[in-house]
């Protein structure tokens, strides 16, 4: 099981590199100046799907991502259908039908077999998710679940984040 999230742009920094895509949702690999972002928040726009940009004049909205649109601004952090994404709501996973509403069943355990902190535990055993987003193409796979926990809250997310861990053995209360 991994977990997906939104990147905030103010928590990056560096170089900036400029992007381009569509003003609107509906719309495949435009060619509009989307603004100058650092390039590792464009990154995780890419890796996660979408981003808070706090910059420019599309401060508030999103820079959403998808390998079979490219980029594109839109006024949520968007979904593979185009809805928004809710946190400890939101999920995807290959082997279930769209829809489909599950619970994680504690204990959580992280891929070295220790157990995942107890808070972090909590509020992922708390969560009701429902399949309701899709894989990347090559990033599913059987029994590969991705839940989406909201917005990135700090610098060095990923590295610090209680939450942001890939978790084995996970099992699933299907409701």
């Amino acid at each position: 099981m991994t977990v997906y999230y939104t990147a905030v742009e103010s928590f990056h920094t560096g170089a900036r590199r400029s992007v381009q895509g569509c003003l609107v949702r509906d719309c495949s690999f435009g060619n509009a100046t989307l603004g100058s972002y650092p390039k590792d928040f464009v990154a995780k726009v890419e890796q996660e799907g979408t981003g808070r940009m706090t910059s420019g004049a599309h401060a508030g909205r999103y820079l959403n991502w998808s390998y079979d649109v490219g980029y594109w601004l839109d006024d949520i952090p968007s979904d593979s259908y185009g809805n928004r994404l809710v946190p400890f709501v939101s999920a995807a996973a290959d082997d279930l039908a769209r829809g489909t509403r599950f619970q994680l069943v504690a204990p959580l355990r992280l891929e070295d077999g220790s157990r995942l902190d107890a808070d972090a535990e909590r509020r992922l055993t708390a969560a009701s998710f429902v399949v309701e987003d899709e894989f990347t193409p090559g990033l599913g796979g059987a029994r590969h679940v991705d839940v989406y926990i909201g917005e990135e809250d700090r610098a060095g997310f990923e590295d610090s984040s209680p939450l942001y861990k890939m978790l084995v053995g996970v099992g699933l209360a299907l409701r």
